[in-house]
């Protein structure tokens, strides 16, 4: 049986390789940390929010595993090709010459409620966070049987370890996150867990 370090451990890993990536939230982020403005603000309104996405994930796809136990197949297969296919994406991206950068220049949020307000439609607007979040930590979560919490709470670590680390340390982060090379070994390590979560999560269904 999964002990709960490790499913705490899967969650952090699985959270951290889908919040991982270039990224308008996360340029966003960086760019308010080297400006230093609104840091706190906007770091904890991405990290509640993640948490908030992931206990409705983790919750909404348990209680329909619990509800119907067949499911718990059907959302592995589908969480496992999501997986599969992101993690081809995240590789793709690591094998291309010209390779990505996080650009952090741009019109700055000259005040709290504009950063408030932007950080906030660049969060819930997107439609690709739900998918990470609710879905597939939701799917992943759901493996992990009545440990899924403790996946979940990983997955919040992660999330809040991540933009804390991009807001608050970004006078030092910024000088590497700019260049294409560091994304793509970024990219690498995203791909390669991906890839494999989603076979773990395929072939344990």
């Amino acid at each position: 049986m999964t002990s709960t370090f490790t499913a705490a451990a899967a969650g952090f890993g699985t959270g951290l390789s889908l919040i991982v990536a270039i990224g308008a939230q996360n340029a966003f982020v960086l760019r308010q940390g080297i400006r230093r403005q609104a840091v706190l603000a906007v770091v904890a309104i991405c990290a509640l929010s993640d948490a908030a996405l992931i206990a409705f994930g983790v919750g909404g796809v348990g209680a329909v595993v619990v509800t119907w136990p067949g499911a718990l197949k059907a959302v592995g297969w589908i969480g496992g090709a999501f997986l599969l296919g992101y993690g081809a994406l995240a590789a793709r991206r690591a094998f291309r010459p010209d390779g990505g950068a996080l650009k952090t220049e741009g019109e700055a949020a000259g005040s709290m409620r504009r950063a408030v307000l932007t950080c906030l439609a660049m969060t819930w607007l997107n439609p690709h966070v739900y998918l990470d979040t609710v879905f597939l930590l939701g799917s992943v979560a759901a493996d992990h049987g009545p440990l899924r919490w403790t996946f979940g709470l990983g997955a919040v670590l992660a999330s809040l370890c991540w933009f804390a680390a991009l807001g608050f340390g970004a006078r030092l982060l910024g000088r590497f996150l700019v260049r294409p090379a560091a994304w793509r070994i970024l990219d690498g390590l995203v791909a390669a867990t991906m890839i494999v979560l989603g076979a773990v999560l395929i072939t344990g269904s």
